[in-house]
């Protein structure tokens, strides 16, 4: 089972996250900021870091620079999750080495947990399941043969102006 760790200030945010990241199967451990992201991946040893960028003492980005010249941490595999949407931010995330950048405000949670999938290489827990059809489908064999009805039990009759 691999090892998340969401690194991010907003407590009721890395909650969230944690929940549903749980929800697939995976360990989650968690921090508020970049300093005791640091300091817990060398512990936990994570498959995988989410990490939130603007945060207090140490950004993500820097976090992210720390993580890929330490040889303990290099391999962690890392998405950067932002509400820094410029190019120029993306550019830095990928050239510091993050393996996915997403921007808050254009995916959502399920977004998320897709890329976490992908990066990881693995395929979720279970698969979603195949939304029922709203009314069974009719036989062919009676279809030429149906005439809906005129009078509806659902409500009241259709008005015909001609009568």
């Amino acid at each position: 089972m691999s090892k998340i760790m969401v690194v991010e200030d907003d407590a009721s945010l890395r909650e969230i996250y944690g929940i549903r990241i749980a929800a697939e199967g995976y360990d989650i451990v968690s921090a508020g900021d970049g300093e005791e992201a640091l300091a817990m991946a060398v512990r936990e040893k994570p498959d995988l870091i989410l990490a939130d960028i603007m945060m207090p003492k140490i950004s993500g980005f820097d976090m992210l620079d720390i993580l890929r010249s330490t040889p303990e941490t290099a391999g962690i595999k890392v998405i950067m999750m932002t509400a820094l949407s410029g190019d120029d931010q993306r550019q830095r995330g990928e050239r510091l080495g993050a393996d996915r950048y997403l921007v808050k405000s254009q995916v959502g949670i399920e977004d998320m947990v897709n890329a976490i999938h992908e990066v990881l290489g693995d395929k979720p827990a279970s698969e979603p399941r195949a939304e029922q059809p709203a009314e069974p489908a009719m036989p062919a064999s009676l279809a030429p043969a149906y005439q809906p009805s005129q009078q509806s039990s659902y409500g009241p009759a259709p008005i015909n102006p001609a009568q």
